[in-house]
């Protein structure tokens, strides 16, 4: 499933810790400098941010759960809905493992369930092994859908 990148590429992070949005941002920046990030702040901003890109969609949404105005899984939702964004690949993005949030996760259509390292360390590997994806021939599956979570020891 991984191989080389051609970069750049264009990645949303809807994230309304401040703290999570610099580290992730960092993290990236340290990868792939080429990596362009969009945060947005809110659900509701996210929705806003995805219709004025309509010609530079993101290759990848990292999705944030507890959020204002709109929840992660009700942006997911909304998303999957719109026949504008089935390219889209999402992660949902959060500091839960619990079953009932990537079980909801997975029945909305997410790609994939990460849950956030404590470290930025475990954060880097880990946003290493998400960019090393082959996203256009990655099938969506149940078996790799916590992949990430499983090897950070989280579940």
């Amino acid at each position: 499933m991984a191989q080389e990148r051609n970069f750049p590429m264009t990645i949303f992070l809807a994230e309304d810790d401040e703290d999570d949005s610099i580290l992730f941002l960092e993290v990236v920046r340290e990868l792939h400098p080429d990596i362009t990030v969009k945060v947005s702040q809110d659900g509701q901003q996210l929705l806003d941010d995805l219709r004025r890109s309509q010609t530079d969609q993101p290759e990848i949404l990292f999705l944030d759960i507890n959020m204002p105005l709109k929840n992660g899984f009700e942006c997911l939702k909304e998303i999957k809905d719109s026949d504008s964004y089935h390219d889209m690949k999402i992660i949902m993005f959060s500091t839960s493992s619990s079953t009932m949030h990537i079980e909801i996760s997975y029945k909305l259509g997410a790609d994939f369930y990460a849950v956030k390292p404590g470290s930025f360390q475990h954060l880097k590997e880990m946003l290493a092994e998400i960019l090393a994806i082959d996203w256009k021939t990655a099938l969506r599956n149940k078996k790799n859908f916590l992949l990430v979570a499983k090897k950070m020891n989280v579940l």
